[in-house]
């Protein structure tokens, strides 16, 4: 009997929430967009949140476009493509195993589809993306270094060989900024890319090699003791 009232009780408040979010949407969008893009954000914006979806990436990608003059037609479009990028991204993650996606970790895999890549892509990397590495983080790092112009490909296997190595979060963060210290110095992104993954290849392999030559002195130099 409480399951029927629960769901009577959300079935009711439905129109009521969606009057809600057109109302905020309308207040966030008065005077910094046109009003056929506020009326259509707003649609688009009532859908999300029906499905689940965060809002306020909409709200902020028709603020941007606005603010950078775009046309309407556009930015409604932009907008729409975004509302299809978080719902995708929420199936990749789903089928990574994290069935209750946050907000940030959705935009951030929407960040990724929308930056190139696939949706296999975004699945696999939040797979790997286990405490303490949060899949927004992953996610976004990712989609950054795509933008940059790094393969996605490229981009996912230098951050997953990180991940295996034990390599930091803020080891992570720093990739996008040491891919545009390399391009600066006239690699494109994917060699960038590349340098830094045969660059942490070869210290990590010079530092098992030091380990292993560490243990065996110490055998032989526990073989010479007496007793």
């Amino acid at each position: 009997m409480k399951a029927i009232w629960l769901a009577i009780a959300i079935a009711a408040a439905g129109p009521r929430l969606h009057g809600l979010v057109a109302q905020d949407v309308a207040a966030r969008l008065e005077g910094r967009v046109p009003p056929t893009v506020a009326h259509a954000v707003q649609g688009i914006a009532q859908d999300a949140q029906a499905r689940g979806l965060p809002v306020e990436p909409l709200i902020q990608k028709a603020i941007e476009g606005g603010a950078k003059g775009v046309p309407a037609e556009r930015v409604i479009a932009a907008v729409q493509l975004l509302s299809t990028r978080l719902d995708q991204a929420r199936s990749a993650l789903r089928d990574a195993g994290i069935q209750q996606p946050t907000p940030d970790a959705l935009e951030s895999g929407a960040y990724g589809l929308s930056a190139g890549l696939n949706a296999s892509q975004v699945r696999d990397l939040a797979r790997v993306s286990r405490p303490p590495y949060d899949p927004a983080l992953t996610l976004r790092v990712a989609a950054t270094l795509a933008a940059l112009g790094v393969p996605p490909q490229r981009g996912l296997q230098l951050m997953e060989r990180m991940i295996k190595a034990g390599r930091g979060p803020s080891d992570l963060l720093d990739l996008p900024s040491e891919v545009q210290v390399g391009m600066a110095r006239g690699a494109t992104a994917a060699e960038a890319a590349e340098g830094l993954e045969s660059g942490r290849g070869q210290r990590e392999g010079r530092g098992e090699h030091e380990h292993d030559q560490r243990g065996q002195h110490g055998e032989e130099g526990g073989g010479t003791r007496k007793p």
